[in-house]
């Protein structure tokens, strides 16, 4: 090597090239090879220990410390003794020399290139390690410095990554805990110092003219003058060292606190230490005056004060986190609650809104996202335990949480507050189920407090009442939940309002109701303003404040038409007489508003305001029929009760209804209203079932438009949900009829006449499907095949969970389509668009309507699809034709998991063919491919083969099960289970972790239900290798999210017989392990205790993993030709 001069100047001038911005990466490269030669060399840490003392250049310090860093934790075991002691003891060294000098991310590397060495030799070799750090907290030259150690020894030591063995480990851990209460006790004195230093010159504030009446609520809180007198101290104003410093002792707290259990180290005086830090976040004074001052110094004070908070928050939320409260600890909890609503109350004190809001404006951003994270933190895993205390006021507690959730700055902090009170009502109405009996005592204790929640939430949602807010929130862009941020803000809202409705049913419909009633009274007068002119309907609404007015009470409306909706739920089933009289009122309302949109034809009105005002009428005009849509459980459970008193007034509301629903099915109404509407129909028809329904005018109207040929289409989706809706009204059981009365033959004879008229198109296409067909015709075809097979799909799902005789009907209308259909299949295989939409509908047929189609029919069509799919076609299908292809192969394989599911016999013939079919032809062609498609698909497959047809390959005779343990079961069918078998313990070699997921799953189902581990095929030729494939893949850290499953799917195959796992397979694996030596290998054996209960296997085998991935760091990081003793 030259000499040590010449080399740093060296290193300066290529580092310097290396950054330069006209450095080519050819010659980056280069650079970075010498560089890495260079680390690699022995002795190499010599020169770095020079560089570091010798030079200024940040990018060579850099490169020195890395390659310290990699000395110690990947070649520490090979390095000379003689040469680590000179290294433990030149780097601290170094270190307290320049400590003030470097740039703070050089000189936190150095701090955790020493702390790694300490995580390799302490206690043993580097006895002084931590006692060191103490001495430098303890020395005031040097405290922040100490400070950067301790925390960087939290984070190296106490969850130490994957290079040290498990004994190591634990034994770190323990080393820390014995220090504990010594560091916590040290961070108490530094944070107490500089507080008490500071607070005895802070000059006393005036007394604040709230002062009294904060005083009681306050004195209620903590129970003790002193406390709260305490708390009132005025906060001390910094300078900007000792502001470091704590900032420094906060983090470490933090740090500490989100490893080391709750336990009486953790002393009051160290909370309440915490909690004077806290209140920099909510002193506003502070900031006030550092903006005063104007200079940029102070700014940057004010900003660090609030930082101050936000640690010392962040110190709280910690301890907050933990469930496992030892008793001794619930008392500081308690007191730690006291203090936190103590700052709530701070934040959210006075009788002004506007000054609340602006006082939250005023906080860092970052400690009103802490303080939620508190109170949410308190709400979820403390409530039960705090409520019980008498001391602890929680009505109290709810009104500021109402403040400070109603004056939140930002939409997402009022979210985040919002989940915090579904928290809150979920914990309540779960507490009211457990306790019937005090119900009401409980329901007393938080009325008040829920109507004020819920007024106010429903005055969020209004623009009468927010308007500057609600303008804010954008109705457009769509989130990853396929919502915009204004359906979130709703949905949000009216899941609150419905948890009160839960709890106070008739409160809540007694705030709602008038509110809607009052929009409703705008919306049923504007027919007054209705003018005609030349081109149609104008509204004559023009002034620009009464537009803008409309607008509002029309989005307002909106809203509340859905909330009525989203209640609908609270007024049937056994609160369904005693709530009546509500649901009728807002059941009336519904259908006269529906009707008057629809009479009106509010959606194809002219305005003033087109932009505006046409999509607000048209968007109540839809939320409209969709609330009414909403009650149809009720309307259902009506009817059931109607027909035996006065079904009069039931006939007269589903009548109106179907007025108000059959002038929008057209193809002139906009999508948005024409889609609520079938829905709507779609409803009534299935779930609500009148008798009278297909006798309505309106009904027989859309059934004369839906099969009228010259009608202009409806788009796909609405002419899909229309052919449900009267497919349906055919084929559903009327309820409250004897099967005597349900007029089968009618019904029966209408469908199939329905069901012609919607097919004859397809019908037709069977004689056109031998000729071949031209570009512009096969477009036509594919048109008429993905419209008419949409329908019919749509019909048959809807109708597959229903009785026999509706299913006998429909498939009895619908076998011609389906017997085209499967004409049609061969002329279009090569098509996979087309083919992907036939298996579509066959997926579905085979799902809902297999008993109808026969046996025959049935193996027809699966002979059909098995000449079909040749070898040929599937490779084509999957290697070129990209996802749709994929998609058919998918569909086919979903089809044949149906049919291996039937029971009985009546399938069994095909199981050989389907085997072959998955084993020779679908298995080679994927097997190859790195991407997912169609693997999920067929190893489903699979394990439907072995779970539904177990008989297939076991015969189980009843001697056998006799003498279980003597006659082992009958095997059949040998090579096509062991091709299975290797197909499932391949896909564990390969990276896609959902199938890996899926198919471990497949084994552990297939173990539970017919002992799958226990049969001798699989315990004498595959156990051990599926356990050894785990291992691997364990250590290979491939498909680490799975950790625990794979545990527990080793250890019930190696509970099948422990003896075997121990004496053999154990010794076996580490024996072939490669990469440890001989020495090591005993001690890993050793290691692995024969527990034969779940949890202790679990860990030992962790354990073993873990040192394993240890050891072989460590042999490879030793130097070419080192003798191991």
């Amino acid at each position: 090597m030259a000499s040590e001069e010449a080399s740093l100047r060296a290193l300066e001038s290529l580092m310097t090239e290396f950054f330069h911005d006209c450095t080519t990466n050819e010659r980056k490269r280069e650079i970075e090879e010498l560089l890495n030669n260079f680390a690699q060399q022995i002795g190499a840490w010599r020169f770095c220990l020079y560089f570091l003392s010798s030079t200024r250049n940040d990018y060579v310090m850099m490169y020195s410390l890395t390659v310290f860093e990699n000395l110690i934790n990947k070649m520490w075991l090979g390095v000379p003794s003689q040469d680590k002691m000179e290294i433990r003891s030149c780097l601290p060294k170094l270190l307290l020399a320049h400590h003030k000098t470097l740039p703070y991310f050089i000189r936190n590397k150095l701090c955790k290139v020493i702390v790694d060495i300490g995580r390799q030799d302490w206690p043993m070799f580097y006895h002084d390690f931590f006692t060191n750090i103490l001495q430098l907290i303890q020395s005031p030259l040097t405290t922040p410095l100490g400070l950067i150690m301790l925390k960087t020894t939290s984070e190296e030591l106490a969850c130490p990554r994957e290079d040290l063995s498990v004994a190591r480990k634990e034994e770190l851990r323990k080393l820390l805990l014995d220090q504990v209460q010594n560091v916590l006790g040290l961070l108490t004195g530094i944070l107490e110092t500089i507080w008490d230093k500071h607070s005895v010159t802070a000059a006393t504030p005036p007394p604040s003219p709230t002062a009294g009446e904060s005083g009681d609520l306050l004195s209620n809180l903590l129970q003790s003058p002193s406390a709260a007198k305490l708390l009132n101290q005025p906060i001390p104003i910094l300078d900007s060292e000792s502001e470091y410093i704590c900032s420094l002792a906060l983090e470490c707290l933090a740090h500490l606190f989100s490893w080391i259990p709750l336990s009486t180290s953790i002393t009051p005086s160290l909370l309440t230490t915490i909690f004077h830090f806290a209140r920099f976040g909510c002193d506003v004074r502070a900031r006030k005056m550092a903006s005063v001052n104007g200079s940029n110094q102070n700014c940057v004070l004010g900003q660090e004060r609030g930082r101050l908070g936000v640690l010392a928050m962040s110190c709280i939320n910690e301890l907050m986190c933990k469930n496992c409260v030892p008793m001794e600890f619930e008392e500081y909890l308690l007191r730690m609650f006291q203090q936190t609503f103590y700052l709530l109350q701070k934040i959210t004190k006075d009788n002004n809104a506007h000054t609340v809001k602006s006082r939250l404006e005023e906080l860092d951003e970052s400690y009103i996202e802490k303080f939620t994270d508190f109170l949410r933190l308190f709400v979820s895993v403390h409530l039960r335990r705090i409520e019980s205390y008498s001391q602890f006021p929680v009505v109290e507690f709810l009104t500021l949480l109402f403040k400070y959730t109603f004056h939140q700055p930002t939409h997402e902090g009022y979210f985040s507050c919002l989940d915090i009170w579904t928290l809150f009502l979920d914990y309540l109405t779960s507490k009211i189920k457990s306790r019937l009996a005090d119900k009401e005592a409980v329901l007393s204790r938080y009325k008040d407090a829920l109507v004020l929640l819920l007024t106010e939430v429903l005055n969020r949602i209004q623009f009468r009442y927010n308007q500057a807010q609600l303008e804010e929130l954008d109705d457009e862009t769509l989130d990853d939940d396929q919502q915009t941020e204004w359906q979130r803000y709703l949905r949000q809202s009216l899941e609150v309002v419905a948890k009160v409705m839960e709890l106070l049913p008739s409160h809540a419909f007694s705030t709602l109701f008038p509110v809607l009633q009052d929009n409703l009274e705008v919306y049923l007068g504007l027919q007054q303003f209705v003018v005609t002119s030349g081109s149609g309907h104008r509204l004559n609404i023009t002034a620009e404040n009464d537009c803008r007015r409309l607008h509002c009470s029309l989005r307002d409306l909106s809203s509340l038409l859905q909330a009525v909706g989203r209640l609908a739920e609270y007024f049937i089933g056994d609160v369904f007489a005693a709530r009546f009289n509500d649901a009728l009122t807002v059941v009336e309302r519904l259908v006269k508003v529906t009707l008057y949109g629809s009479q009106i034809k509010l959606y194809n009105i002219e305005t003033a305001v087109p932009s505006v005002l046409k999509p607000d009428l048209i968007d109540v005009h839809a939320q409209s029929l969709a609330a009414l849509q909403a009650y149809s459980h009720w309307l259902a459970q009506f009817y059931s009760e109607a027909h035996r008193q006065n079904p009069q007034q039931f006939i007269s509301l589903v009548s109106t209804a179907m007025e108000a629903v059959t002038p929008l099915i057209s193809s002139k109404v906009q999508e948005k209203l024409l889609l609520s509407a079938c829905h709507l129909l779609v409803s009534l028809a299935t779930t609500v079932r009148p008798v009278f329904l297909i006798s309505i005018p309106a009904v027989q109207k859309v059934f004369n438009r839906i099969t009228d040929t010259s009608a202009q289409p409806l788009v796909d989706k609405a002419q899909v949900l229309v052919c449900r809706a009267l497919s349906n009204v055919l084929l559903l059981p009327w309820p409250n009829l004897p099967e005597s009365e349900q007029q089968w033959a009618v019904r029966s004879t209408n469908h199939a006449s329905l069901i012609s008229a919607l097919t004859r198109d397809y019908r037709h296409l069977k004689s056109s499907a031998i000729v071949p067909q031209r570009k512009m015709q096969l477009e036509d075809t594919k048109v008429i095949i993905h419209q008419t097979l949409s329908v019919l799909e749509d019909i048959v799902e809807s109708i597959s969970g229903e009785a026999t005789k509706s299913r006998q009907i429909c498939y009895q209308s619908l076998q011609e389509s389906v017997q085209v259909s499967l004409a049609l299949f061969p002329a279009f295989i090569h098509q996979s668009d087309v083919t992907d939409e036939m298996l579509s509908f066959f997926l579905t047929l085979f799902q809902g309507l297999r008993v109808q189609m026969g046996v025959p029919f049935t193996e027809q069509i699966i002979q059909t699809f098995l000449n079909m799919f040749t070898r040929e076609q599937l490779a084509e299908s999957i290697l070129h034709e990209g996802s749709t292809g994929c998609r058919v192969v998918e569909k086919f394989l979903k089809i044949l998991q149906v049919v291996v599911q039937e029971p009985g016999q009546v399938f069994k013939p095909f199981l050989p063919s389907i085997i072959s079919l998955c084993m020779e032809q679908v298995c080679p062609i994927i097997a190859e491919r790195p991407s997912p498609d169609v693997k999920a698909e067929l190893f489903e497959l699979l394990f439907r083969i072995l779970h539904h047809n177990w008989r297939y390959f076991f015969k189980s005779s009843v001697l056998a099960s006799v003498h279980r343990g003597i006659a082992e079961e009958q095997m059949e069918n040998e090579v096509q289970f062991s091709a299975i078998m290797q197909a499932f313990g391949q896909s564990f070699l390969q990276p896609d972790i959902h199938l890996f997921k899926q198919n471990l799953f497949y084994l552990e189902t297939l173990n539970t239900k017919q002992k799958l581990y226990h049969k001798k095929i699989f315990r004498t030729t595959m156990l051990f290798q599926f356990v050894n494939v785990l291992l691997q893949v364990l250590v290979h850290k491939s498909h680490d999210l799975l950790q625990e499953e794979i545990g527990i799917a080793i250890y019930n195959m190696a509970s099948v017989d422990f003896d075997s796992f121990y004496a053999a397979f154990l010794p076996e694996f580490l024996a072939s392990c490669d990469g440890v030596d001989s020495n090591q290998k005993n001690v890993l054996g050793r290691n692995f205790k024969m527990d034969r209960d779940l949890p202790s296997f679990t860990q030992n085998v962790h354990r073993l993993v873990n040192d394993l991935r240890y050891y072989r760091l460590c042999n490879d990081s030793l130097p070419p030709g080192t003798v191991k003793l």
